[in-house]
């Protein structure tokens, strides 16, 4: 027995070691991860003082990068290659991870990191032509050779960094997937563009709208689905005059929603809280007698944080601001001369076309009268521990036909037998844009800059030392005859197809308007006069009319008062509605905790703080009133889905129509009144509540309800920020949601030397152990900004300067 056990210990043993250090299928070794020369332990970080000297063979000249208090560089460099080479060596240093994992998903290769658990995800982004338009447009930028350089630069720094890392470097989500980085390619880039295409761009609910169309008719559907809301209050002021003659707009053609066959399929619908809002107010509004500029970009909140703060200055530009890990250039920023940020504007720019086939070999689609060849693209993806998979796509000249009958769609979420009409299919050099912006000198050209840009189509907000401010939704527009692409197209008929595009001169824009400000809140574009279709429908205008609500009143404004613009927390659309509703409350019907909540939402003063309860109950009450109202004549099944009138609509309905007929359920033999709806709602959004937090009290609050998560980007609670304790909400200036909220904020006010502010919830850092990883979350929680160090010349003398690296 002695004997076995002498040599079963150290055959155990070298079992559990040969277990360790291989992968199992999808598992990654976890030997490496345990490991203390190159493990996890390996990735905790202190707080770095010391100068240094970096040699890395890539610069034309030596480099200097001063590194502030929150650990942002300051890249002072000789020439314009240099200085996008330390941008992405200085990226990938900190946020290297991240721009992988961001990349990899757009080009559907997480099957490669994680298994065959990714498969259906990386199948659909390869159907929607992620690679394809990246494609494209990777040329677009390397034609020109001032983004061929911005670009290749960036490559070679990142790729610089890679090169000197070892595996005890890595960062810690390589450790925990168990994979390497790999060289960055310039197509890394192009993916990057695509990827927040996607977020932005990827809205549509033309399936659902035929479905209603189908089941409701005509009349009824542009009825509740009205062209323009019953309140807003645009970007482009009221009354703007287009000074442009039109080009000739494409005629709708006969039968043009009509076309379409069967409709038993749905399509995710756009997150309404990934918005954002920005405004500049004019020199006569300001305390300072010069423009001041705010943005606050709202998006899915994840760690890394998404942006990454960095002034890049060379003889050609001095510029501040955020970055985006994938990307050269500041983003969203400033510099001596002018600042700008930027507003999704959800334009109509993804259209789904029905196909039309010769016969089951798929070999040529029926458009225009004739016949007409289909071309196929083979997606190979790798997936761990597994063989590689090799996927067909059919694309048309409208674009790919994302699943075919028989296939299983990604999620349920996509049309089959449909081509994808989509912008991010098309060749742009989005990047040209930045760049030119980072130079930008006055409004001249910022417009030059903006004439550059395709998509995801922006409301570019600007402001400039000349006192001049000025905002554009802008984007490359396709040019459509109204409502095209409200419901399905017919992918047969050439009238049906994008007719060209709006001239980017004449999308919509205005400058010094009397007013004394511009904003935007991603609500409708302009008035109805403007004569290009853009979109049918945009956000609620709640966010639009309060901020112009708050800047009209302004005068004096001083960077606080915009600050203190983008923490508001009142709730415009509850201001509205309660008025409304509660009279209609059969009060006598309700429990004694139910009847409590009524006093409440009496007593509530509309705001969205922490330590409220009436938002709670304000926004489960309308969640099941728009569900009581609609569900019975819109109901969604397995095999159909249809989306409900906006809540406008209903209010609308509520104030001019309280006997309309849709307040009564049909699935009920009784009729039903407004009332009715609204006394049955509040009970059960009452009930529901108590269910989930118990009695009426503190546990009600809406920071508890709330719960602002921002999570990780692997989805590892470990590594995420849970239980934010912050308000506002969907809807409310401040916009911070359970997933979603301003990802930056940013004020900048004008003059001879600007002074700038900002924070986003996180750090500069990437790593988890790093002391600036989640060093600005409390700054951004309780609505603070930092003042943003903004450097003349690397000689600048500073108490924030912590350090200098020569880069050479």
């Amino acid at each position: 027995m002695r004997y076995a056990k002498a040599i079963l210990l150290p055959a155990f043993t070298l079992l559990l070691i040969w277990a360790l250090n291989r992968s199992w299928g999808s598992i990654p070794a976890f030997g490496p991860l345990l490991s203390p020369f190159v493990g996890f332990w390996q990735n905790a970080e202190s707080v770095n003082t010391s100068d240094e000297e970096i040699t890395l063979n890539g610069t034309q000249a030596p480099v200097t990068v001063i590194i502030d208090d929150k650990a942002v560089p300051h890249v002072f460099a000789q020439n314009d290659h240099d200085v996008y080479f330390a941008q992405g060596y200085l990226t990938a240093r900190d946020r290297l991870w991240q721009m992988e994992f961001q990349t990899h998903a757009a080009a559907g290769r997480v099957s490669e990191l994680v298994g065959e658990r990714a498969l259906e995800l990386d199948r659909y982004n390869r159907r929607l032509g992620m690679g394809f338009g990246a494609e494209k447009s990777v040329k677009a930028m390397m034609d020109d050779p001032r983004s061929r350089e911005s670009v290749e630069a960036y490559t070679a720094g990142v790729n610089a960094w890679i090169s000197q890392l070892k595996p005890a470097q890595y960062p810690l989500e390589y450790k925990l997937l168990g994979y390497a980085p790999e060289p960055w390619q310039p197509i890394k880039c192009a993916y990057f563009l695509k990827y927040m295409s996607g977020v932005l761009a990827l809205g549509a609910d033309d399936l659902n709208m035929s479905n209603v169309l189908q089941k409701a008719g005509p009349a009824v559907t542009a009825n509740l689905f009205p062209d323009y809301p019953f309140r807003e209050d645009p970007i482009i002021p009221v009354g703007t005059k287009w000074d442009f003659k039109p080009v000739k707009i494409p005629a709708v053609p006969p039968a043009s929603v009509s076309a379409v066959g069967s409709l038993s399929m749905n399509w995710a619908e756009h997150d309404p809280a990934i918005g954002s809002n920005n405004w500049a107010v004019g020199p006569q509004k300001s305390a300072t007698g010069y423009p001041i500029l705010a943005n606050d970009p709202h998006l899915t909140l994840s760690l890394p944080s998404i942006w990454y703060q960095m002034q890049l200055v060379t003889p050609t530009m001095n510029v501040y601001g955020a970055t985006m890990p994938g990307a050269p250039g500041v983003i969203i920023g400033f510099n001596k001369q002018v600042a700008w940020g930027v507003t999704n504007v959800g334009a109509d720019v993804l259209d789904f076309y029905q196909i039309k086939f010769r016969d089951n070999r798929h070999l040529d689609y029926w458009h225009d009268n004739r016949w007409k060849p289909v071309t196929r693209r083979i997606e190979r993806i790798k997936i761990k521990g597994q063989p590689d998979k090799v996927d067909t796509v059919l694309y048309t000249h409208h674009g790919p036909i994302m699943y075919m009958e028989g296939q299983k769609p990604f999620a349920r979420n996509v049309p089959v037998g449909y081509a994808a009409r989509w912008i991010g299919h098309e060749e742009s050099n989005d990047f040209l844009t930045y760049y030119l912006l980072d130079r930008a000198a006055n409004h001249a050209d910022y417009r030059k800059a903006l004439s550059y840009y395709g998509a995801p189509a922006q409301n570019f907000v600007f402001a400039d030392v000349a006192k001049d401010i000025a905002i554009s939704p802008n984007g490359r527009f396709p040019l459509k005859w109204k409502d095209q692409g409200k419901f399905l197209l017919d992918g047969t008929n050439p009238a049906h197809d994008w007719q060209g595009w709006i001239p980017a001169e004449q999308n919509p824009h205005v400058k010094n308007p009397p007013r004394g400000f511009v904003s935007s809140a991603n609500q409708s574009s302009t008035d109805t006069t403007y004569p290009y279709y853009i979109n049918w429908q945009f956000a609620p205008a709640e966010r639009g009319t309060r901020i112009n609500q708050r800047l009209t009143a302004m005068q004096q404004a001083t960077p606080d008062s915009l600050r203190m613009l983008q923490n508001d927390n009142l709730n415009l659309r509850a201001q509205q509605a309660l008025p409304i509703f509660l009279p209609y409350v059969r009060v006598e019907k309700l429990t004694a905790e139910q009847k409590k909540a009524v006093d409440i939402l009496k007593k509530w003063r509309y705001n969205h703080d922490i330590a409220e309860i009436g938002p709670t109950l304000f926004t489960e009450w309308m969640r099941q009133y728009m569900d009581g109202v609609w569900r019975d004549d819109f109901p969604n099944t397995d095999s159909t889905t249809l989306r409900y009138p906006s809540f406008d609509r209903t209010l609308q309905m509520a104030e001019q129509e309280p006997t309309a007929h849709w307040f009564d359920d049909v699935t009920t033999t009784a009729p039903e009144t407004i009332g009715d709806v609204l006394t049955q709602t509040l009970k059960l959004a009452v009930d529901s509540l108590a269910r989930q937090h118990g009695p009426l009290g503190e546990s009600w609050q809406w920071g508890k309800h709330k719960a602002t998560r921002i999570a990780h980007l692997a989805r590892l609670d470990a590594l995420s920020a849970l239980n934010v304790q912050i308000g506002g909400g969907a809807g409310i200036v401040n916009a911070t949601t359970e997933r979603t909220g301003p990802s930056w904020r940013m004020v900048v006010a004008l003059g001879p030397q600007p002074k700038a502010y900002g924070v986003y919830p996180g750090g500069q850092s990437g790593n988890p152990g790093s002391p600036y990883y989640l060093n600005m979350l409390e700054t951004w929680r309780t609505g603070q900004l930092n003042e943003l160090l903004y450097l003349q010349s690397a000689q600048d003398k500073n108490p924030a300067i912590k350090r200098r690296i020569i880069l050479k």
